[in-house]
């Protein structure tokens, strides 16, 4: 699983985060970061083109796979943002508290191995008045695809580096501190349900 998880699943899960209906969506949250922002998971970088370059002064990137830092250079080089690469661990942040404005949330939560403890470190390096933007994929609210995320979840996180498709987003970013100020939810169309169900928008300290 090593070479598989080095040199395969970055390109995979780039191909997987790059459709259109996923593109969409980080449509919606990406131009809303400003000032210092800390983005974790950037992956292949399929954020970059979206933010508003005028409002944000550089952005620190959080990413435990370099396989998928050396995949975003293009981007990094075609949007000339000021991006700051950290290979490490969402859990563990090397930031000073109170010292971002935006942190970025896209499609990331899903593969952290401890959520909680990752928006723990996300509520305390953020100042206070900062806004999390995020956009998940997560825990269906219809029992029956629910049913059959719990069923397919084991197998899927093996395949996919760790994604978990039924965690529940609001109630994990309200366990670590946060307010929801402003959330939407859909099935994503063009993508199967169970793997589907989206939860965007804007959460604050509380």
């Amino acid at each position: 699983m090593g070479w598989y998880n080095t040199h395969v699943l970055p390109r995979l899960v780039t191909c997987a985060c790059g459709t259109r209906p996923i593109l969409r969506q980080r449509q919606k949250v990406v131009p809303k970061a400003h000032g210092t922002v800390l983005e974790i998971g950037l992956g292949a970088g399929h954020n970059l083109p979206h933010y508003t370059a005028s409002a944000v002064d550089r952005i620190i990137a959080v990413d435990p796979c370099e396989t998928s830092w050396a995949l975003a250079q293009e981007r990094v080089r075609d949007t000339g943002l000021n991006v700051d690469f950290h290979a490490s661990s969402a859990e563990s942040l090397p930031l000073e508290d109170a010292s971002i404005d935006s942190v970025l949330l896209t499609f990331a939560l899903c593969t952290i191995p401890n959520p909680g403890q990752a928006l723990a470190e996300a509520h305390r390096v953020l100042k206070p008045g900062g806004q999390l933007l995020f956009c998940e994929h997560g825990l269906a609210p219809d029992p029956a695809v629910a049913k059959w995320q719990a069923r397919i979840n084991p197998l899927w996180r093996r395949a996919f580096g760790g994604c978990n498709l039924n965690r529940d987003i609001p109630a994990l970013l309200r366990a670590s501190g946060f307010s929801l100020d402003d959330v939407e939810q859909m099935y994503l169309p063009g993508t199967p349900r169970f793997a589907g169900f989206n939860t965007w928008g804007i959460a604050g300290r509380r």
